[in-house]
């Protein structure tokens, strides 16, 4: 009888050995696993301070007429007066509140910035969401599409077609938006190569879910990070060259008030007899800050999320 327990007595030890040999490794592989996983870096506090700088910016750009402002179109001031008690940053050329008119010209540039990111996510990340999920022959020929855009220098594109068409905001927004919309769609159409055979996907497929809840459901909450901080750093790009257009003298025309049209203005008062200025640094900080700010957020946001070229 003691002879026929000792194998059962040794199987069982053999067993449990095994089980705490099973439940080490399983502990050490999820040791392991815990150490590859970094945690996600803090966005910092100069992340939050340009944040709340943008938010201020077109705070007052959309309640700038419920401010106690002066009419940035009114010349009942001083000419190319300096700072004081009723004009904060003093007058152009034409007697003109330049506090006011850095405001209302902040309208212009973000009407424009944001307005043609808009239209480019419209255009170039809903193609490229298609061409990047559906593949074959539609992927072929939007991306045929977009190289050929893309082969067409934007800026003299863009100058050529508002010097024929017209300068209005709202023709300088979609000709912008029409033009950044292939950078969009290259950048879109990556991202969702990427997640599109990922193990998500492909059980969500085999499910039954339909192309269209896969690629709003599953795939755009993924590639919205990429999305949102390429967004930012294009808007800063378009206030560039909206600023560029007006310096030429091709954005709205005067006395609508611009950060272009005010740097352009303020080329005839850096040097001579008149100097002035306010004139020039006032809209030039307004632009630089607000870009800094806006460069700042996307690349910050684009660290956070980890949206490098690698993974797209």
């Amino acid at each position: 009888m003691t002879d026929r327990l000792i194998p059962i007595e040794q199987a069982e030890r053999a067993s449990v050995v095994s089980t705490s040999g099973a439940a080490a490794a399983v502990g050490g592989a999820a040791a392991m696993f815990t150490e590859v996983q970094t945690p996600r870096k803090r966005l910092g506090a100069f992340f939050w301070v340009c944040a709340a700088w943008i938010g201020i910016v077109i705070v007052l750009a959309i309640v700038a007429n419920l401010l106690p402002l002066i009419n940035p179109n009114a010349q009942n001031g001083a000419v190319n007066a300096g700072p004081n008690a009723t004009n904060w940053l003093g007058t152009d050329d034409l007697g003109r509140d330049i506090l006011s008119r850095v405001i209302f010209g902040a309208r212009v540039s973000l009407v424009a910035g944001f307005g043609s990111i808009l239209i480019a996510l419209a255009l170039g990340g809903v193609t490229g969401m298609i061409a990047g999920y559906r593949r074959g022959t539609v992927d072929t020929i939007v991306n045929a599409g977009s190289y050929v855009l893309l082969a067409f220098p934007a800026l003299v594109a863009v100058i050529a077609i508002v010097t024929f068409w017209g300068n209005q905001l709202w023709k300088i927004t979609i000709i912008i938006g029409i033009a950044a919309a292939p950078l969009v769609f290259r950048l879109v159409r990556a991202a969702t190569l990427s997640y599109s055979t990922r193990d998500f996907v492909v059980a969500a497929r085999a499910l039954g879910a339909t192309d269209t809840r896969i690629l709003f459901k599953e795939i755009l909450p993924n590639i919205i990070p990429a999305i949102l901080s390429f967004a930012l750093i294009g808007v800063a790009t378009v206030i560039v060259l909206e600023g560029t257009l007006a310096f030429l003298g091709l954005s709205v025309p005067p006395p609508t008030a611009s950060w272009g049209n005010m740097l352009n203005e303020s080329r005839s008062y850096i040097t001579g007899s008149q100097i002035n200025l306010s004139l020039l640094l006032s809209p030039a900080f307004a632009l630089f800050s607000f870009l800094l700010a806006l460069n700042l957020v996307g690349d910050r946001l684009r660290q956070h999320f980890d949206v490098t070229e690698v993974r797209l």
